[in-house]
């Protein structure tokens, strides 16, 4: 089975945020970056459908050159080479833009299945894949915790609200969004780092007719911290029957 696992760079959890001078995005020059998480989890997935039933597993990534340090960390982790679609423009681009480059991308692959993240740290939209599979034709089932694949058959489970699970049964070939927490992460070996060296990248260009952005960030602030102090007035009852309604219903701590 030949399978896509479309990862993110995004910006480690542990680094203060700074801002640009326009306020528009982040200072790229300032900052250290790591793998998406949620995409972590659909490439440990890949691996593991890989080891069930062979294939091969294919990482795609989308963003500037610096996106090449956690292309290497994914074939560290096993996979079998890469696509890198680079360009400067797509590190701050909306899902829009970014699905339509790996689409593009990965359309001539053929892959049985492609695999991303529910939703990246950075933007946390959670519509890359959804998107993907629709200009790639093919179907798609998001939150997935579980997959079976038997033959030309898909079998999946899929997260729902107030701790309900759905199960799915598609054709292949589909795009599936993998939810945090599916599997037990692997970390790449020593001899895994070694062999990342020698494994493929090919290097791929945005379309020449670029797809127009549907989002634009007109501003980015930092959450902004700040004191206040109410005043309850009435008698010593009124005012306790008022401090309990504004705990519980405005302040949400009891």
């Amino acid at each position: 089975m030949k399978t896509a696992v479309c990862i993110k760079q995004v910006l480690t959890r542990e680094w203060q945020p700074r801002l640009n001078d326009t306020k528009t995005w982040i200072r790229e020059q300032d900052a250290s970056y790591e793998m998406n998480e949620p995409d972590a989890y659909a490439l440990e997935e890949a691996l593991r459908l890989k080891e069930k039933h062979g294939g091969e597993v294919v990482v795609c990534s989308a963003g500037p050159a610096r996106v090449a340090q956690v292309i290497r960390e994914a074939l560290a982790r096993g996979a079998d080479r890469a696509i890198h679609v680079e360009d400067d423009g797509l590190a701050s681009a909306d899902a829009f833009v970014v699905a339509a480059a790996l689409a593009d991308a990965t359309r001539d692959e053929r892959f049985d299945l492609v695999l991303t993240g529910l939703q990246s740290d950075d933007q946390g939209f959670a519509q890359t894949g959804v998107i993907v599979a629709e200009r790639l034709g093919l179907p798609h089932a998001t939150i997935i915790m579980e997959v079976q694949v038997d033959g030309s058959a898909l079998r999946v489970k899929r997260e729902l609200e107030g701790g309900w699970f759905q199960w799915v049964a598609m054709p292949l070939p589909a795009v599936l969004t993998i939810q945090s927490g599916i599997n037990q992460l692997r970390y790449a070996t020593l001899k895994g780092i070694m062999a990342a060296k020698k494994k493929e990248i090919r290097k791929a260009t945005p379309p020449a007719k670029a797809a127009a952005p549907r989002q634009k960030i007109v501003r980015l602030y930092v959450p902004e911290k700040g004191k206040k102090t109410h005043m309850i007035a009435g008698s010593a009852s009124e005012a306790a029957k008022e401090l309990v309604r504004r705990l519980r219903d405005d302040a949400r701590v009891i």
